[in-house]
């Protein structure tokens, strides 16, 4: 099964917790219902944004799950399934792909800083041990390695490895990746900023982390630029910019949390080392909201 194609608001999910840092399972069943209806078009859990890295085993697949069942095939589930460990990376997507996921999306690996040659042995030994679609999650920013245009292009000779989540900022890539590829490849951008900008650069789509508050926003952007309709994805795209930048006025998904607290979809809580974000962060983040007209 490698026909999978993702295309408009993808919402990287939070995962909502609990004052005292528990999994808070009803919100989230709600909150996934809810992306689904206000136009989201398809779901990612467990990614950065839902705080993989402080998540147990047993509640990262917990997650992956209740977003397989709540949105009962509705809309795809890209489930993140990334590891610096190979081993683990393959465990976490045969999970994804027992549980009924459409696809897994794994991070490049993090800390040991594999060079091309690591990334293309990384990439393929999941693929091919697992037999489900992959999307690369190239995130330098966090990562601190880059994967190249040339080493993804290899990667993209593999049948299951379908497409990348592309959180460079950089609007050369897509085109790029477009000349190297010799396949049709699925091109999403990882950075809301970029959204619009990625698709007329190519893309097909955004991983969204504003999403996450402003789903039919996102989701009527994406659509506007899909109809042809280029001055009201435009026209969208400026009314969201204030909204992308504070949710990231401190480390992701802090922000983004406490807006959704604002908004009465979930606690802000997250689980240390993040820490609550400042009564400066707090402010930007309501006027963000305020002047996006999502309060109210």
């Amino acid at each position: 099964m490698t026909n999978i194609w993702l295309e408009g608001s993808i919402t990287a999910l939070i995962t909502p917790m609990n004052l005292d840092g528990s999994l808070d399972v009803k919100a989230f069943e709600k909150f996934v219902d809810w992306q689904i209806q206000e136009g989201t078009s398809a779901l990612v859990p467990v990614g950065t944004t839902g705080e993989s890295p402080t998540l147990s085993h047993e509640e990262h697949k917990k997650i992956v799950e209740i977003a397989v069942k709540v949105s009962g095939g509705r809309v795809p589930v890209l489930a993140g399934a990334g590891s610096n460990c190979t081993e683990e990376a393959i465990e976490t997507t045969l999970f994804a792909k027992e549980i009924g996921a459409n696809a897994a999306l794994v991070v490049t690996p993090y800390y040991n800083k594999p060079t091309q040659e690591g990334l293309f042995l990384h990439y393929s030994a999941i693929a091919n041990a697992t037999e489900f679609p992959i999307y690369i999650y190239n995130i330098p920013g966090r990562s601190v390695i880059d994967m190249s245009v040339e080493t993804m292009a290899r990667l993209a000779e593999n049948p299951y490895i379908v497409g990348v989540k592309d959180a460079t900022a950089n609007l050369l890539r897509p085109i790029q990746e477009r000349r190297a590829i010799k396949k049709r490849f699925n091109l999403l951008s990882g950075e809301d900023g970029t959204a619009v900008s990625y698709l007329a650069a190519g893309g097909d789509g955004c991983i969204s982390v504003t999403a996450n508050i402003a789903p039919k926003l996102c989701a009527e952007m994406q659509q506007a630029w899909k109809d042809g309709h280029i001055a009201n994805a435009i026209a969208l795209q400026d009314r969201l910019s204030v909204v992308h930048d504070a949710m990231f006025c401190e480390s992701n998904p802090a922000p983004v949390k406490f807006a959704a607290s604002v908004l009465g979809l979930a606690n802000e809580t997250c689980r240390l080392p993040l820490a609550p974000i400042s009564d400066s962060s707090r402010q930007r983040v309501k006027h963000a909201l305020e002047i996006a007209g999502l309060l109210g």
